[in-house]
């Protein structure tokens, strides 16, 4: 007995709906019972969709599905499909891609069995995979290439490529269209199998010339919803036909031609053109037979290129006028034709070249020649006749001279501008005659002008200021500096001459100082210097060359002394005689930190190397006295003790900045007595005796004549100068050392006390009876200027100055 029904199952897919159409058929027997259950899906269902529910469509227990071993057969595909032995739902595995599974059939199914155990069934099951429009039209080509003649007729048909869609039924290609054209639209035909194709119509003749290709969209689109369309260009590209006859540029022409134009020459380039292509517009030129044969043995015709050129000799007065006609013809299959006519003109040729003769050319001539003095003269003429027996002359217009006509043909080359042999030596000067002719003809003559040097150029140095720095104590002899100057001119106006200006500085020429070699400017000294006596030197220096009359310049030079550290210092306080030990008494009472001497040295170097420091090379107790390294201060670091010593030895070296350092050393023997009243007692008030004629004094004494002699030269020569009353000029700066020597020549007379130090080293702590008592024997009539009388001294400042005045002896 066999039933069968259809049950519609409906499920909701995440965002959509879908339909199952259900169809079941049921067949049953005693023992064994055979059923086909129908099922319609659409494909590209998504995995984990449910299908149906087998357990209740099969009328199955579905508690028994598991024991029964339940199971799915696929016949002959994948498995797309499979059951749940727990829900009894047949549900979706992998997606189903129907054009993958049945290619273009129409109809399209996918056959499954179900088996169970205990008793065995097995049931048979079909699911028609309906399609859906999931794939677009598509061309076989992108591209399709049609050749179409311009002389097609309308109306012409041409079967284009169809469009394929694998979607069957109502989601495969329904129509085409085609883009707007003025020339072609499309007829949509349907084939025997439903297909559907176009033909492409020509609605409108074609023009090559106008349009040589057409390009065009096919869209294909199918009958699904939404629509799905696919394109393909159409390229149509137009043939030619020989419709278009050669055409020239101009179809009449007149040209002219000189006489005597060489053979081979170019008369006229014709030009035809054929809007055709290909052997279409491929032309050739020939003569017609209206052409003369004198005209062809003149001139030759180009087949190919239309170029006229001269073949034969062109005479003026033989032949003036030539006419001809050419034809152009294209190579078509029907051969079309265009026409030119040509009037060919002789025209007269200016053959004879214009002729130049120099009469009179001086040269050399001197550089400082006066202006319109006559250089040349030059006649001109041409053999020609009319504009072309008409000639001008000219010279380069860059150049100093001018020409002027004198007479018929004749002319005068004159100076018209200062000329300088320096910036221009001689001139290549170009006569150039051009007649009027057409075209021109000109001729030339080239003549040199040498220009003679005159003496006109003053020397010159690179520099106007030259500032030479010499290290002192330098090699007598040595070269200082190079100075050389420039003369532009030539021979002897340039050969040059050095000198020193003569400069007279402390009665000292400085001929006697430098020298410079006559010949190339090398400056040399001639002493050693010393910068403690010589610090700088400012001189002119003069560059003169041979010419007649000399001309020459100066430049200033400027020397300076450098420094070297060659004097070591000189300890003045406190002072003793050479090689000899001073000897200072000190109450042994002294509180810490008084002052018990000073030491005071002077380094006569420049201030750099001038800069001294103190350190003690020996001391008794190290821990009695302390040295100021910069002042020389020596000041007791401590009260003395009954263990200390009476007597103490200090070793002081004073040392300069120099590299490398100078030095110089005192040695001062310290006694410490009980009371200050006891150590004075031994003395005596009698001024000590002491020889006038020591080394300081003999020193002092032959300084203080020098420097007075200096000031008295330095007088007698400013009143000589004043005397004199010299041309007002820039008055040079003072030198250095002049400023120096006034300075010490102001003071040399005084000596400054300027601290306490300085006052011991040269007198008693005390004074008694209210007089000094000197330390060590001073130069008679010596006056020292003392800025403040220390404390403890009995004196007193009466004066009402800053400073007092002390002459030694009163």
């Amino acid at each position: 007995m066999m039933n069968s029904h259809t049950r519609r199952v409906s499920r909701t897919m995440e965002s959509y709906e879908r339909y199952v159409i259900l169809a079941i058929i049921f067949s049953f027997a005693r023992y064994t019972s055979a059923s086909v259950t129908h099922y319609s899906i659409p494909e590209e269902m998504k995995e984990g969709s449910v299908v149906a529910n087998l357990a209740t469509d099969l009328t199955l227990d579905l508690k028994t599905l598991n024991q029964r071993k339940m199971r799915l057969d696929i016949i002959g595909n994948k498995k797309y499909l499979d059951v749940n032995k727990e829900t009894g739902e047949l549900y979706v595995v992998e997606k189903i891609d129907r054009e993958y599974i049945c290619n273009t059939k129409s109809s399209c199914y996918l056959k499954l069995e179900v088996i169970l155990d205990n008793p065995v069934r097995i049931f048979n099951i079909e699911v028609e995979i309906l399609d859906i429009n999931d794939n677009a039209p598509q061309f076989r080509r992108d591209a399709i290439h049609l050749d179409i003649s311009e002389a097609t007729a309308r109306g012409e048909r041409f079967s284009l490529s169809n469009a394929v869609d694998p979607d069957v039924g109502s989601n495969s290609v329904k129509t085409y269209h085609l883009s707007e054209s003025e020339f072609f639209n499309i007829e949509v035909q349907t084939g025997r199998d439903g297909s559907k194709f176009a033909d492409l119509i020509l609605k409108k003749t074609l023009d090559r010339e106008q349009q040589p290709v057409h390009n065009l969209i096919l869209t294909a689109v199918d009958g699904g919803t939404p629509a799905r369309s696919g394109t393909a260009s159409v390229i149509v590209r137009v043939l030619d036909t020989n419709d278009n006859a050669p055409t020239f540029d101009k179809e009449n022409l007149n040209v002219k031609v000189m006489e005597n134009s060489p053979i081979g020459s170019l008369v006229v380039d014709l030009n035809a053109t054929d809007l055709d292509e290909g052997s279409n517009s491929d032309i050739t030129y020939s003569y017609s037979l209206y052409t003369s044969e004198k005209t062809q043995e003149t001139f030759n015709l180009n087949p190919a290129t239309g170029e006229i050129t001269v073949k034969g000799v062109l005479n003026y007065e033989d032949f003036r006028i030539y006419d001809m006609e050419v034809i152009a013809a294209d190579k078509g299959a029907s051969s079309l034709t265009g026409q030119c006519t040509i009037k060919i003109l002789v025209e007269d040729m200016n053959d004879n070249h214009p002729e130049i003769s120099i009469k009179s050319f001086q040269s050399p001539v001197t550089e400082n020649i006066e202006l319109d003095t006559v250089i040349a003269v030059v006649s001109v003429s041409d053999k020609d006749s009319g504009d072309n027996g008409i000639v001008d002359l000219r010279v380069p217009g860059n150049m100093p001279f001018k020409l002027r006509e004198s007479s018929d043909n004749y002319y005068e080359l004159v100076v018209s501008e200062p000329l300088d042999r320096e910036k221009v030596p001689e001139y290549d000067i170009t006569f150039t005659v051009t007649d009027r002719g057409s075209p021109p003809l000109s001729d030339n003559e080239t003549m040199t002008l040498e220009l003679l040097d005159v003496n006109d150029n003053v020397p010159q140095f690179p520099q106007s200021f030259y500032t030479i720095r010499v290290m002192e104590n330098n090699a007598p002899g040595a070269l200082l500096s190079s100075l050389t100057a420039f003369d532009p001119d030539l021979h002897e106006n340039q050969y040059l001459v050095y000198f020193i200006i003569e400069k007279e500085i402390a009665n000292t020429s400085m001929s006697m100082l430098f020298s410079i070699n006559p010949e190339n400017g090398n400056l040399y000294a001639l002493k050693t210097f010393d910068y403690e006596i010589e610090k700088e030197f400012l001189f002119h220096i003069e560059a003169r060359d041979s010419g007649s009359p000399p001309l020459s310049s100066n430049v200033t030079v400027h020397i300076i002394i450098v420094d070297q550290n060659d004097n070591a210092p000189v300890i003045v306080s406190p002072w003793r005689a050479h090689g000899s030990v001073v000897e200072e008494k000190i109450p042994r009472s002294t509180d810490k930190g008084s002052l018990i001497a000073k030491v005071i040295a002077l380094d006569t170097d420049s201030v750099h190397n001038s800069r001294i420091t103190y350190q003690f090379l020996q001391v008794t107790d190290a821990t009695l006295f302390s040295l100021d390294q910069y002042n020389g201060e020596i000041r007791t670091m401590r009260m003395f003790s009954y263990r200390d010593p009476r007597h103490q030895r200090l070793v002081v070296v004073a040392k300069d900045n120099g590299e490398p350092a100078l030095s110089a050393t005192v040695t001062i023997k310290l006694t410490t007595m009980e009371t200050a009243v006891k150590a004075y007692s031994d003395m005596t008030e009698e001024p000590l005796e002491y020889d006038i004629f020591s080394d300081i004094n003999l020193y002092l004494v032959i300084g203080l004549g020098s420097v007075s002699f200096l000031l008295l030269i330095t007088i007698l020569v400013t009143i000589v100068i004043k005397c004199q009353k010299p041309k007002p000029s820039k008055a040079a700066p003072p030198s250095r050392n002049s400023v120096i020597s006034e300075r010490n020549s102001t003071i040399a007379d005084s000596t400054l006390v300027s601290n306490d130090a300085y006052w011991y080293s040269l007198f008693l702590a005390e004074t008694r009876k209210g007089k000094l008592v000197v330390r060590q024997p001073l130069p008679k009539g010596s006056r020292y200027i003392v800025s403040s009388i220390p404390r403890g001294t009995g004196l007193t400042d009466t004066s009402d100055s800053a400073a007092s005045t002390l002459q030694y002896p009163k």
